[in-house]
């Protein structure tokens, strides 16, 4: 089947994108910045995307709280069935990964990556002081920050550290709104849910005045300078979104519901310039309080196959070696079952991380079932930003984490030295 290339016939933006030129929006008020200004950016972008390797961090998070022990289910721990009675999911319907773990049943497309070596569990992920609320703990997640306060997210400052001056679309959140996670100081992400629907919303007679945002100098004013980039952000972003999609064909199964992965792919296989993008299974849907197995297996169900077959789709289009997935919640669920056959709000959990590149297997100390803390919970083993830390230093091979993560992780031995590749 022959490949459309959207770009061939619109100045080989293909091309373009692949320099980093996309970014000042080809195509979209380009006469605005200039040639000069054109120019000087595009040869800054470049650099940049050579700086970076190629290398392209994806973050997928489960909200809702995951129940970590009813998706990597320690079936070998006997303590495992005294606390869930019935919730407890039998040896015999697993997908047995070892002589101790096994996957929950509907997570073939998770069974299929950690046998062939591309998948890394880490257990017990968490932090001190854990908070049962799912506003309050996902912010921790969301800022590194745990117990306390940051105006900005993670990933929003790790774009401001590794290209403070880079072009738009160097940050993507593929969601309704826009995650704590990725705002930056300096970066605008770029935001979208429907890519066929992305643009500036406006009346007729406004639609080119609000196309063209001229280049006005420094602003001072930071609520000025605020909604100015945001408007840059959005012309330079939504053509190429729309092209992007409209252009993108797979014959790749992601089963019931993508993740917004199939998008991702699609900005991949298109050249977009992005290095970090930001996407969640939405809506707390991992809140599962009540007659929790059925619909738990379902919900692990559609995420392994999305993530089996996002990895399949990266294959199909030659960037599989370029990218790794990381996969976590907010919070993991208490070790007992409740009396409405459901889990209650918990503390430690596992993560995820997935790509060719990723040394498969177990990391971190698995928590004591018997050793619970307050509330019956497990006691975390692994701080969540020791695998923050893997990403940014392992696969990104950025070196300065600890401003960003608010104090200094040991990461885990998870991927081949980036100084190197």
């Amino acid at each position: 089947m022959k490949k459309h290339n959207l770009f061939q016939s619109r100045l080989n933006r293909r091309s373009l994108l692949r320099k980093g030129i996309a970014g000042l929006g080809v195509g979209a008020g380009i006469g605005a910045l200039g040639a000069t200004s054109l120019l000087s950016r595009a040869v800054e972008a470049a650099a940049l995307q050579s700086a970076a390797n190629g290398k392209v961090l994806v973050v997928l998070e489960l909200s809702g709280g995951n129940d970590g022990l009813n998706t990597v289910v320690p079936y070998g721990d006997d303590a495992y069935y005294r606390h869930r009675p019935n919730l407890g999911l039998p040896r015999s319907e697993l997908k047995i990964i070892d002589d101790h773990f096994g996957f929950n049943p509907g997570m073939a497309g998770f069974e299929r990556l950690y046998k062939d070596g591309k998948m890394a569990i880490i257990h017990g992920c968490g932090y001190d002081n854990p908070s049962y609320s799912h506003f309050t703990s996902m912010a921790y997640w969301h800022t590194a920050a745990p117990n306390s306060g940051d105006p900005y997210g993670w990933v929003g400052r790790l774009a401001d550290s590794m290209a403070p001056s880079a072009p738009d679309n160097y940050l993507v959140n593929i969601g309704a709104t826009q995650s704590l996670a990725v705002r930056g100081e300096r970066h605008v992400p770029v935001v979208f849910d429907a890519p066929d629907k992305f643009m500036r919303e406006s009346f007729y007679e406004t639609q080119k005045a609000l196309s063209m945002v001229p280049d006005v100098g420094e602003v001072k004013n930071p609520s000025r300078r605020y909604l100015l980039d945001i408007a840059r952000s959005a012309n330079s972003a939504s053509e190429l979104v729309r092209d992007a999609w409209s252009n993108y064909s797979s014959p790749v199964d992601y089963g019931i519901a993508g993740l917004d992965l199939p998008k991702v792919a699609a900005l991949l296989d298109a050249g977009m310039p992005t290095r970090l993008y930001y996407v969640s299974y939405r809506n707390n849907a991992f809140d599962t309080h009540v007659f929790q197995n059925n619909v738990h297996r379902r919900l692990l169900s559609y995420t392994a196959d999305a993530v089996s077959g996002f990895m399949q789709d990266l294959e199909r289009i030659g960037r599989a070696d370029d990218v790794t997935l990381m996969i976590f919640s907010e919070f993991g669920r208490r070790v007992p079952e409740n009396v409405s056959l459901g889990t209650d709000h918990g503390a430690a959990n596992n993560m995820f991380v997935v790509g060719n590149q990723v040394k498969g297997g177990h990391c971190g100390k698995w928590p004591s079932l018997t050793k619970l803390t307050e509330g019956d919970n497990l006691a975390y083993t692994t701080d969540f930003r020791r695998v923050y830390q893997t990403m940014i230093k392992g696969w990104l091979g950025h070196e300065n984490t600890e401003d960003l993560l608010n104090g200094d992780f040991e990461g885990f031995d998870m991927f081949p030295d980036a100084s190197k590749s």
